[in-house]
């Protein structure tokens, strides 16, 4: 993700701006879900490497700020292939909402919009013991948990991720993939008749194709286990409680937990990688950063 963000800084991989600004959005709240989330959260809950974070009010904003930016991932993943949705199947909206602006507008807005959705998990918790007046560990606030608005919230959030970005994911790339064959049958008939075979634009929209399949099969195939968990088990030793439980709807979680962050990289990663500037790019700063000068990179 840092690789992502200063690569595409640079402004020298062939993207347009607007591609550009969605995919740093997400490799930046990918590193954010990952900083939070598995150092912060998940190894110091188990190993305790630093006592500070156990502290009540700053583990409770590390989950409010873990939850956001993993949701904000998400919906920039979704707010994307909108985008590419638009620029492939509409040329007269493509003029319009596939702008720098667009993508500077959202990229914002969407981070905003998530942490305030997450809010009301700041009081989800409470501490687990007080010792001189300073609260420890965060564990689950049962009365504020089982209220009928809560809940209620938990079925909204249920919904908005990951559940509703499933179907508009499905749903923006059955357009493009469709729109896709369309064109192409169109060209072919077009090409025969004029005694050409080969057509590289038809090449090129095979593999956008097959590269919008990879991100959505990887995007659900990662979110899968713990979309099953959460419509069950959301709080179950959510906090810890037991290290060693070795039950199925346990290991479930931690699976679930471990491929969710393991989503944080690899649908930016399949999207850069598979773009040849980028690559270049990135094999010049591997060559750069393992030279005394940079001059390998020349």
């Amino acid at each position: 993700n840092l690789l992502v963000i200063v690569i595409l800084s640079r402004g020298k991989c062939g993207l347009s701006k607007c591609t550009a600004r969605y995919l740093a959005g997400m490799a930046m709240a990918d590193l954010i879900s990952v900083v939070s989330g598995v150092l912060l959260d998940q190894i110091n809950n188990i190993y305790h490497y630093s006592r500070y974070l156990l502290i009540t009010p700053i583990c409770t904003l590390n989950l409010v700020v873990r939850l956001s930016a993993m949701d904000a991932s998400v919906w920039l993943t979704v707010v994307f292939t909108f985008d590419r949705s638009i620029a492939i199947c509409s040329q007269k909206l493509k003029e319009r909402y596939c702008t720098e602006r667009t993508a500077a507008v959202l990229t914002v807005l969407v981070p905003i919009v998530t942490c305030a959705r997450f809010v009301p998990c700041y009081f989800a918790v409470q501490p687990l013991y007080v010792i001189d007046r300073v609260p420890w560990y965060c564990i689950q606030n049962d009365e504020f948990v089982a209220s009928p608005l809560f809940q209620a919230y938990r079925v909204f959030i249920s919904i908005m991720t990951p559940l509703l970005p499933f179907c508009l994911i499905v749903l923006f790339n059955g357009l493009i993939i469709s729109h896709i064959i369309f064109v192409n049958k169109l060209r072919r008939k077009l090409r025969n008749s004029s005694g050409s075979q080969r057509d590289s634009e038809v090449e090129h929209r095979r593999k956008s194709m097959i590269l919008l399949f990879a991100l959505s099969i990887n995007f659900i195939f990662l979110w899968i286990p713990f979309t099953i968990f959460n419509l069950k088990w959301e709080y179950e030793n959510y906090f810890y409680a037991n290290k060693y439980l070795n039950t199925p709807t346990y290991v479930l979680q931690q699976c679930g937990f471990m491929l969710q962050f393991l989503s944080t990289c690899t649908n930016t990663c399949i999207y850069t990688l598979s773009q040849r500037e980028f690559r270049k790019q990135l094999q010049n700063g591997v060559k750069y950063f393992f030279t005394l000068n940079g001059y390998l990179c020349h």
